[in-house]
Order: structure tokens, then sequence, then C-alpha cells
């Protein structure tokens, strides 16, 4: 088990954030947190041990904006399903392709990026889906984004978090 992470809930229990061990314990020794959950290590001083967190609570409600996620090649693959919008081959050699070129105008967005393999892209050039007479399986669009995005990655090692993260289920499977 990794001990070097520490879920980070809200006083509501809400999940807020991911840190280190240290930041962990600053926070529960200055009254500001308290461990909700117990990793199976410990921390050993000369004089005394203390346990190390694995989940810990803030005492006071912190208020926080809904998070966004970031347009990045990584992201536009996942949204796609990691396969080529065109052929529908799946592979992890993929590109990004601008369905309206940005020479001709097309933006820089979640609307206007899709997955490609190198020869569906290579085929559609610099021309329009329409004029490569290539037809798109899904449109591209602005992917909803959970609260709990962010703590999906640690949820398969992390056991005792997963009662405080929804969700969570159908992301370990997928």
């Amino acid at each position: 088990m990794d001990v070097s992470s520490v879920l980070v809930l809200n006083q509501n229990y809400e999940p807020l954030n991911v840190c280190n061990v240290r930041r962990a314990l600053v926070l529960v020794f200055r009254g500001k947190a308290e461990i909700i959950e117990a990793a199976a290590a410990a921390f050993h001083t000369a004089s005394s041990s203390f346990v190390l967190p694995s989940v810990i609570r803030l005492v006071h409600m912190i208020r926080r904006p809904r998070p966004k996620i970031r347009l990045t090649r990584k992201e536009i693959f996942a949204r796609d399903g990691w396969e080529c919008v065109y052929c529908g081959r799946q592979t992890r050699d993929l590109t990004l392709d601008h369905v309206m070129p940005r020479h001709r105008g097309g933006p820089h967005t979640w609307e206007n990026l899709v997955s490609a393999c190198r020869a569906c892209n290579h085929k559609k050039a610099g021309r329009t889906p329409q004029e490569a007479r290539m037809a798109m399986a899904v449109q591209p669009h602005v992917p909803r984004v959970s609260v709990y995005h962010a703590f999906f990655p640690y949820l398969g090692a992390q056991e005792e978090w997963r009662k405080f993260v929804p969700g969570w289920e159908g992301q370990l499977a997928g």
C-alpha cells in the first residue's frame, strides 16, 4: 500500500484533494484536520510514535470552484475511447485531428478536435471530413467531468478511500 498520499476531505466529507503525508501531519498537528482513516504504517521519533493518516477531514469548511477538465491530447484520446473517430481502430498511436483545419480558421477547442489514426489523418489532410468523404463515428464534444475525476487514479490502490468518492465503481472497470 502507498502511504505517501493522503485523501483530504472537506468538513462535509466531500473529497477536496490529495496531499502528501507530511502536509497531512502538519494539518492534523495544528488542529486544522482530524484523521478519519489511518494507514497501516507509523511515524517514529526518538520519544514517540504517530499513526500515519490515509484520510483526513478538515475542521472548517473550504469553498472551492468546480474542476474543469483541461484540453490536452491525453484527454481528447480518453474522450474518444482511444480509437480513431474515422475508422474505429483502437490504438495507442493516435494523432489529433482538427475537424475544421486550423489553416481554414478552425479553432483549437473540444468541439473541433478528435482522435485519428495516422492513416486517416493523412488521408483527410487539410480538408473537412465532408470534403474528404470521411464520416465520424461520434461528434466531438466537451466531456462532462466528475467532481471526483482527480481521485479515480488513486482508487485502485487506496481501498479505504473508495467510500468517500462516489462513482468510483465504473471508473475502475473502464
